[in-house]
C-alpha cells in the first residue's frame, strides 16, 4: 500500500477527536466546518468570535503541522503535494464541494466526526453515501478509466 502512515493518521485522528470534544464541552457546539462558516454571516452578537478563532486555527494548524510534523513523525513528507489542476478547475471543484455541503446539510467532517458520535441518523446516511461514492469512484478510476 502506498503512503500508509498509521502513526500520523492515529495522532491526527486523536487530535481531531480531542478538538471536537473540547469545542462541544466548552462551547456546546459541533465542529462541522460548513455550519461554523455559515454562522458567521449574518453576524449574531456574541457568537462570532469562537467561529473566527476556529477558522483561523485551521490554516495555522496546517502550517504548524507542515513545519513541525516531519521532525516529530518521520512518515510525514517534508514537501507539499503537487496539485495537477488549473486555478479554474480548483475554483470549480471548490464550488462543487460547497454545493455538496449545502445539499448534504453538512460536510464530511461534520457528519463523520460529530454526527456519528451523536448517533445522528442523517449523518449515518450521509457517511454511508460518502463512502459508497468514494469506493465506486476508486473502482472506476483504477479499473475502468485507468
Amino acid at each position: 500500500m502506498e503512503n500508509f502512515t498509521p502513526l500520523s493518521a492515529t495522532v491526527g485522528g486523536i487530535l481531531i477527536g480531542l478538538a471536537s470534544t473540547l469545542l462541544w464541552v466548552v462551547n456546546g457546539r459541533t465542529a462541522g466546518i460548513s455550519n461554523i462558516v455559515g454562522g458567521i454571516y449574518p453576524i449574531r452578537a456574541g457568537d462570532e468570535l469562537w467561529r473566527i478563532v476556529f477558522l483561523v486555527g485551521l490554516p495555522v494548524g496546517a502550517w504548524l503541522g507542515f513545519q513541525l510534523g516531519p521532525a516529530i513523525l518521520p512518515e510525514i513528507p517534508r514537501t507539499l503535494p503537487v496539485i495537477g489542476l488549473t486555478p479554474v478547475a480548483l475554483v470549480i471543484a471548490g464550488l462543487l464541494v460547497g454545493v455538496g455541503t449545502r445539499v448534504g446539510r453538512g460536510c464530511t467532517s461534520g457528519h463523520g466526526i460529530c454526527g456519528l458520535s451523536r448517533l445522528s441518523v442523517r449523518s449515518f446516511a450521509a457517511v454511508g453515501t460518502f463512502m459508497a461514492t468514494a469506493m465506486v469512484t476508486v473502482f472506476v478510476m483504477r479499473h475502468v478509466v485507468g
